[in-house]
């Protein structure tokens, strides 16, 4: 089987690294930028997990794809998907799969509308990472795991084929059987924990400690209300671990938005925030108040940082 990983960042990095370690057939989509920084250091992970080094680590520029692959691994950011969808479009053949690892759930109609319903599988993952500055994969925790499935539901012999590539590589893989609910789950913690840390420019611990914990059970509470209304009300044990997570004394956890908008780098606002708001209740009097509140705090940024970039 063989898989292109769009991209040999963070995520593509880490995931696609681990996959070559195990002896799967990778090749890396690359831009000419991470081609010659490859170059010069080859392909670099250091994980509580163990370091990887991998000198020439196999890639294609998007002109040079000739033939189709038979799975393509998204993990770009949602504000760069149009670009991503033309890089990777000529490795789609009539049976590729898509495996996209984006957050929230827009992403999912675009590939859809962009190459067919039966091309695109559900997936997330779940691991904190970021490239240094010398374009090394860091991997930040102990979490490193990647599940995927049938947006359908249910198991079906082209994820069993994945599955069977995936074992023996060194991250936690996961066929589901409920990939669309395990999405939505992950999307609303991930809404909840953007649009808290960001609204409030602080950290879980430094909200708690403000006295916020009905804030922060506010704004995730009102995330699960639109999954439920949206058919995937999350399950006790999503519900508990999230409010575990809004709510701990001392946390120092920031989500990725908020480290994004304090370097004042790009937000994906509209694909985190805005398309789950957009899917809320309509009319609803008790609608989304603190979520909607951090979006539109989001969004004043995204205008702040266009203006001041002239």
């Amino acid at each position: 089987m063989r898989f292109l990983v769009v991209g040999a960042g963070a995520l593509g990095g880490y995931f696609g690294g681990r996959l070559i370690e195990a002896g799967r057939d990778v090749t890396f989509l690359l831009r000419p930028r991470r081609v010659a920084q490859l170059a010069k250091t080859g392909l670099v992970v250091q994980s509580p997990f163990g370091n990887l080094q991998l000198p020439a680590p196999p890639h294609v520029l998007a002109e040079d794809i000739k033939t189709p692959f038979d799975v393509v691994v998204v993990g770009s950011k949602a504000y760069d998907l149009d670009a991503t969808m033309d890089a990777f479009a000529p490795a789609v053949g009539p049976n590729t799969l898509i495996l996209p690892l984006l957050n929230g759930m827009k992403h999912i109609d675009r590939l859809v509308e962009r190459f067919g319903e039966e091309r695109v599988l559900g997936g997330l993952c779940m691991i904190s990472a970021t490239l240094d500055d010398e374009g090394r994969v860091l991997h930040l925790n102990d979490m490193h795991g990647l599940t995927y499935g049938e947006r359908t539901g249910g198991r079906s012999a082209r994820v069993d084929a994945i599955a069977a590539q995936f074992a023996g590589a060194k991250f936690d893989a996961t066929a589901s059987e409920t990939i669309m609910q395990d999405m939505w789950e992950k999307w609303v913690f991930i809404a909840s924990a953007a649009g808290l840390t960001s609204l409030m420019r602080a950290s879980i611990g430094d909200i708690v400690a403000a006295g916020g914990q009905d804030v922060a059970l506010s704004i995730f509470n009102e995330c699960c209300a639109i999954a439920a209304h949206n058919g995937f009300a999350p399950r006790p044990s999503a519900l508990e671990r999230g409010r575990a997570v809004v709510t701990t004394a001392g946390s120092q956890m920031t989500a990725s938005m908020y480290k994004d908008i304090v370097r004042g780098a790009q937000v994906e606002a509209d694909h985190i925030v805005g398309d789950l708001l957009r899917r809320a209740p309509a009319g609803d009097p008790a609608a989304p108040s603190v979520l909607r509140t951090a979006y539109v705090h989001l969004k004043a940024y995204e205008a702040r940082r266009a203006r001041e970039a002239g």
